[in-house]
């Protein structure tokens, strides 16, 4: 984790990796150190890092959301994703569900050259939001404590009551709440928006996709 420090931890096949072992990542990426003991010494190291994840929607690595697309049962899948805590997960902010690609390795030159461009305007959009975020509070919107995230991130009655009904249908946390608050702030900002729209929001949940999967599963 420590040399992980401002760069990036990718963690592949995440399920592989014992539960235990994941769940001592949970304080670093909250407090962006990670403090080892020994007998009578404790020393901190920073770990400020951002961590990427990547693993199978299965067992069999075939299901893509409907149970006939897959040769694991219900109960089976259910196992295999809960190797991942709660937690562990509310941690995560930006969960993506990545289809299969059967151009992908069509017409690669071209893919290459678009992908540049769109490098390069995305970069433009990130710095520009960066800006304006750093205008608005002083600091980026990862950096921001709750209370004034919900000064800067302020919805409407009826949003309010949406974003706490889909945290319910969901079955996430407090924590997972102000994430997917803080990940709908900045997903305005990058749309160069000052106020937060329900549309914001929902983009923002759409990034749960694992969260999604499990209650789906649970409801079988």
């Amino acid at each position: 984790m420590t040399r992980a420090n401002h760069g990036i931890l990718f963690l592949d096949e995440l399920t592989e990796t014992p539960r235990h072992v994941l769940d001592t990542l949970r304080e670093p990426l909250e407090s962006g150190t990670v403090c080892i003991s020994r007998a009578q010494q404790q020393t901190t190291f920073p770990a400020r890092f951002q961590l990427i994840c990547a693993l199978n929607p299965s067992p069999c690595g075939t299901f893509n959301g409907d149970i006939r697309s897959s040769r694991s049962t219900p109960d089976q899948i259910l196992k295999y994703l809960s190797k991942v805590s709660g937690p562990f997960l509310d941690r995560i902010d930006l969960q993506v569900d990545v289809p299969r690609q059967p151009d992908a390795l069509r017409d690669a030159h071209q893919q290459t050259k678009t992908a540049k461009m769109a490098s390069q305007s995305l970069q433009e959009k990130v710095v520009a939001a960066q800006q304006r975020q750093l205008e608005r509070q002083g600091c980026l919107n990862r950096n921001l404590s709750v209370r004034l995230l919900t000064e800067v991130a302020v919805l409407s009655d009826e949003d309010h009551e949406f974003l706490v009904s889909a945290m319910e249908r969901l079955q996430l946390s407090h924590r997972a709440f102000h994430r997917t608050l803080r990940l709908a702030r900045t997903i305005a900002d990058l749309s160069g928006e000052e106020r937060l729209r329900r549309e914001h929001l929902l983009e923002a949940l759409s990034y749960r996709a694992l969260d999604n999967l499990l209650t789906q599963l649970r409801d079988l």
